[in-house]
Protein backbone atom coordinates (compact mmCIF):
# COMPACT_ATOMS: atom_id res chain seq x y z
CA UNK A 1 0.00 0.00 0.00
CA UNK A 2 1.58 3.25 -1.16
CA UNK A 3 0.39 6.85 -1.08
CA UNK A 4 -0.31 8.25 -4.55
CA UNK A 5 -1.26 11.70 -3.26
CA UNK A 6 -2.25 13.50 -0.08
CA UNK A 7 -3.74 16.85 0.84
CA UNK A 8 -4.68 18.69 4.02
CA UNK A 9 -8.38 18.86 4.78
CA UNK A 10 -10.05 22.24 5.01
CA UNK A 11 -11.12 23.16 8.54
CA UNK A 12 -14.77 22.30 7.82
CA UNK A 13 -13.78 18.90 6.38
CA UNK A 14 -11.54 18.16 9.39
CA UNK A 15 -14.41 19.15 11.70
CA UNK A 16 -16.67 16.71 9.85
CA UNK A 17 -14.19 13.88 10.56
CA UNK A 18 -13.87 14.88 14.24
CA UNK A 19 -17.65 15.19 14.69
CA UNK A 20 -18.29 11.78 13.10
CA UNK A 21 -15.74 10.12 15.38
CA UNK A 22 -17.13 11.86 18.48
CA UNK A 23 -20.63 10.65 17.56
CA UNK A 24 -19.62 7.02 17.05
CA UNK A 25 -16.73 6.60 19.51
CA UNK A 26 -16.90 9.44 22.02
CA UNK A 27 -13.39 10.63 21.04
CA UNK A 28 -11.73 12.56 18.22
CA UNK A 29 -8.34 13.91 17.17
CA UNK A 30 -7.28 17.14 18.88
CA UNK A 31 -8.51 20.38 17.33
CA UNK A 32 -4.95 21.41 16.47
CA UNK A 33 -4.08 18.05 14.85
CA UNK A 34 -3.33 18.10 11.15
CA UNK A 35 -5.69 15.85 9.15
CA UNK A 36 -4.78 14.85 5.61
CA UNK A 37 -6.64 12.70 3.12
CA UNK A 38 -4.29 10.18 1.53
CA UNK A 39 -5.03 8.44 -1.74
CA UNK A 40 -3.47 4.99 -1.56
CA UNK A 41 -3.04 2.17 -4.05
CA UNK A 42 -5.44 -0.71 -3.36
CA UNK A 43 -6.53 0.63 0.00
CA UNK A 44 -9.30 2.35 1.92
CA UNK A 45 -10.13 6.05 2.06
CA UNK A 46 -7.35 6.87 4.50
CA UNK A 47 -6.88 9.93 6.71
CA UNK A 48 -3.56 10.77 8.32
CA UNK A 49 -3.66 12.53 11.68
CA UNK A 50 -0.35 14.27 12.30
CA UNK A 51 1.08 11.93 9.67
CA UNK A 52 -0.27 8.69 11.19
CA UNK A 53 -2.96 6.47 9.57
CA UNK A 54 -5.58 6.84 12.30
CA UNK A 55 -8.87 7.23 10.40
CA UNK A 56 -10.53 5.46 7.46
CA UNK A 57 -13.81 5.93 5.68
CA UNK A 58 -15.68 2.67 5.30
CA UNK A 59 -18.88 2.72 3.24
CA UNK A 60 -18.97 6.51 3.66
CA UNK A 61 -18.55 6.34 7.45
CA UNK A 62 -15.51 7.75 9.25
CA UNK A 63 -14.00 5.38 11.79
CA UNK A 64 -10.67 4.70 13.44
CA UNK A 65 -8.06 2.24 12.25
CA UNK A 66 -6.62 -0.13 14.84
CA UNK A 67 -3.76 2.38 15.24
CA UNK A 68 -6.38 5.13 15.62
CA UNK A 69 -8.13 3.17 18.37
CA UNK A 70 -4.81 2.71 20.12
CA UNK A 71 -4.03 6.45 19.91
CA UNK A 72 -7.50 7.85 20.67
CA UNK A 73 -8.73 5.23 23.17
CA UNK A 74 -12.45 5.23 22.26
CA UNK A 75 -15.16 5.11 24.93
CA UNK A 76 -17.99 3.70 22.81
CA UNK A 77 -18.58 0.96 20.20
CA UNK A 78 -16.32 -1.46 22.07
CA UNK A 79 -16.47 -5.24 21.99
CA UNK A 80 -14.25 -6.90 24.61
CA UNK A 81 -12.86 -10.38 24.02
CA UNK A 82 -11.21 -12.84 26.39
CA UNK A 83 -7.57 -13.94 26.22
CA UNK A 84 -8.48 -17.07 24.28
CA UNK A 85 -9.81 -15.02 21.36
CA UNK A 86 -6.81 -12.70 21.05
CA UNK A 87 -4.71 -14.92 18.78
CA UNK A 88 -7.61 -15.53 16.40
CA UNK A 89 -8.70 -11.87 16.23
CA UNK A 90 -5.15 -10.62 15.64
CA UNK A 91 -4.87 -13.06 12.74
CA UNK A 92 -7.98 -11.57 11.11
CA UNK A 93 -10.64 -14.01 12.26
CA UNK A 94 -14.19 -12.82 12.77
CA UNK A 95 -15.28 -12.58 16.40
CA UNK A 96 -17.43 -15.38 17.78
CA UNK A 97 -19.88 -15.18 20.70
CA UNK A 98 -17.99 -17.49 23.07
CA UNK A 99 -14.96 -15.18 23.02
CA UNK A 100 -16.87 -12.04 23.98
CA UNK A 101 -16.95 -11.00 27.61
CA UNK A 102 -18.67 -7.63 27.10
CA UNK A 103 -20.14 -5.47 24.34
CA UNK A 104 -21.36 -1.89 24.35
CA UNK A 105 -25.17 -1.98 24.61
CA UNK A 106 -25.36 0.97 22.18
CA UNK A 107 -24.04 -1.13 19.30
CA UNK A 108 -26.58 -1.81 16.57
CA UNK A 109 -26.29 -4.46 13.88
CA UNK A 110 -24.23 -3.02 11.04
CA UNK A 111 -22.26 -0.58 13.21
CA UNK A 112 -18.50 -0.40 13.05
CA UNK A 113 -16.88 -1.49 16.32
CA UNK A 114 -13.48 -1.68 17.98
CA UNK A 115 -12.52 -5.09 19.33
CA UNK A 116 -10.37 -4.87 22.48
CA UNK A 117 -8.80 -7.47 24.76
CA UNK A 118 -10.05 -7.76 28.33
CA UNK A 119 -6.82 -7.56 30.33
CA UNK A 120 -5.50 -4.18 29.19
CA UNK A 121 -8.25 -2.88 26.90
CA UNK A 122 -5.87 -2.71 23.93
CA UNK A 123 -7.44 -2.65 20.46
CA UNK A 124 -7.03 -5.76 18.34
CA UNK A 125 -9.34 -5.13 15.40
CA UNK A 126 -11.99 -2.99 13.78
CA UNK A 127 -15.05 -4.80 12.54
CA UNK A 128 -18.69 -4.66 11.52
CA UNK A 129 -21.30 -5.80 14.08
CA UNK A 130 -23.43 -8.65 12.78
CA UNK A 131 -25.86 -8.29 15.69
CA UNK A 132 -26.77 -5.76 18.38
CA UNK A 133 -24.40 -5.31 21.33
CA UNK A 134 -26.91 -6.76 23.79
CA UNK A 135 -26.99 -9.98 21.74
CA UNK A 136 -23.23 -10.49 21.36
CA UNK A 137 -22.49 -12.73 24.33
CA UNK A 138 -23.49 -16.37 24.30
CA UNK A 139 -22.49 -19.86 23.29
CA UNK A 140 -22.18 -19.85 19.51
CA UNK A 141 -22.22 -17.77 16.37
CA UNK A 142 -20.23 -15.15 14.53
CA UNK A 143 -21.06 -11.63 15.75
CA UNK A 144 -18.36 -9.27 14.43
CA UNK A 145 -16.94 -9.40 10.91
CA UNK A 146 -13.28 -8.37 10.94
CA UNK A 147 -12.39 -5.42 8.69
CA UNK A 148 -8.88 -4.49 9.93
CA UNK A 149 -6.68 -6.12 12.54
CA UNK A 150 -3.31 -5.82 14.24
CA UNK A 151 -0.59 -6.93 11.85
CA UNK A 152 -2.51 -6.39 8.60
CA UNK A 153 -1.36 -4.16 5.73
CA UNK A 154 -2.99 -1.06 7.20
CA UNK A 155 -1.40 -1.73 10.61
CA UNK A 156 2.02 -1.93 8.93
CA UNK A 157 1.39 1.18 6.77
CA UNK A 158 3.71 4.13 7.27
CA UNK A 159 3.15 7.51 5.64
Amino acid sequence: MEIRSRHHLRDDEADEVRDALRDSLGVAPAEDASIEEAEVDDGPDLYLVDGKPLVVRIDGEYFVTVQGALALEPDDALVTVDAGAVEFVTNGADVMRPGIVEADSGIDEGDLVVVVEENHGKPLAVGRALTDGDDMTGDEGRVVESVYHVGDELWEFEA
